[in-house]
């Protein structure tokens, strides 16, 4: 087996890994009383693979919640080769990932989105990150996450404050002038050290589950009133426009030919705008 392959075996199995832990932890948070609906889909093309998703709605502490892992690929269309790392040549690529987007039915709970990814063409990098969108301001919860985030990039020795602020970047609005939430971390292109750049990513992905954890549990059995699910709504409106005009995984998506119902996870149950 050549490197390469070796390396996509290993990451598309910590993946599916991943997805199934992310779900069983957020499963109990329900009590049994709300269970996750699998969905399998594939490319037109079935050897170009395909994708499962995971969504449970409606529940005590999730309003909806996706999780997905795809592992696809193919040829991307000559017009998107350029803006693609390492695309340029034959435009081939295979990626494979996890990407989770909740939304919780108290307003006092924040949306929490994380993503992981490994991608091939002539080139092979990891990408992702997690971020958190609060609709109430909340400093404690600000200083977990961030605290957490910045342990596991220094275990990791990767530069957290390279990381927070290309977050911070990346999930601005610029229409609206505004951050979209309080960040966390985002990378992209981590190409070198393959070994180590996995073991980051792993460890991510269980940050992840922890943090989440962590934040449902401090506020799920908090009182909230009429006005702060307006406020939560308002939000989950900001949400909605940076995910269509400028996220980068749902542009990604729709130009792999990735599953619309799934790229589409990621929009809140109810939004609303003034």
């Amino acid at each position: 087996m050549k490197n390469s392959d070796f390396r996509k075996k290993m990451a598309d199995s910590w993946f599916t890994y991943l997805q199934r832990q992310i779900c069983k932890e957020f499963e109990l948070f329900e009590k049994g009383k709300r269970k996750f609906i699998r969905r399998d889909w594939s490319k037109k093309d079935k050897k170009e693979g395909g994708g499962s998703s995971f969504l449970m709605s409606e529940g005590s502490v999730f309003e909806k919640v996706g999780v997905n892992k795809s592992t696809v690929s193919g040829k991307f269309k000559k017009k998107f080769r350029s803006k693609i790392l390492g695309a340029n040549k034959n435009g081939k690529y295979w990626a494979s990932g996890v990407s989770v987007v909740a939304h919780m039915k108290n307003p006092k709970i924040p949306a929490i989105h994380f993503n992981t990814r490994f991608i091939v063409t002539s080139r092979e990098w990891f990408g992702g990150g997690m971020d958190v969108t609060p609709s109430h301001k909340d400093i404690k919860e600000k200083k977990l996450v961030h605290s957490m985030l910045k342990k596991l990039c220094i275990q990791n020795k990767k530069n957290y404050k390279k990381y927070k602020n290309w977050c911070d970047t990346y999930f601005y609005l610029p229409h609206r002038k505004e951050a979209r939430g309080i960040g966390g971390i985002f990378f992209d292109y981590e190409t070198k050290d393959w070994i180590k750049n996995f073991k980051f990513v792993r460890e991510l992905g269980l940050t992840f589950i922890d943090i989440s954890k962590k934040i449902i549990k401090r506020k799920k059995n908090l009182k909230w009133k009429k006005k702060d699910k307006e406020q939560q709504l308002l939000k989950r409106g900001r949400y909605v426009e940076f995910n269509l005009l400028y996220d980068r995984g749902t542009k990604f998506g729709l130009i792999s030919d990735g599953n619309i119902d799934s790229i589409l996870m990621s929009m809140p149950p109810k939004a609303k705008w003034k």
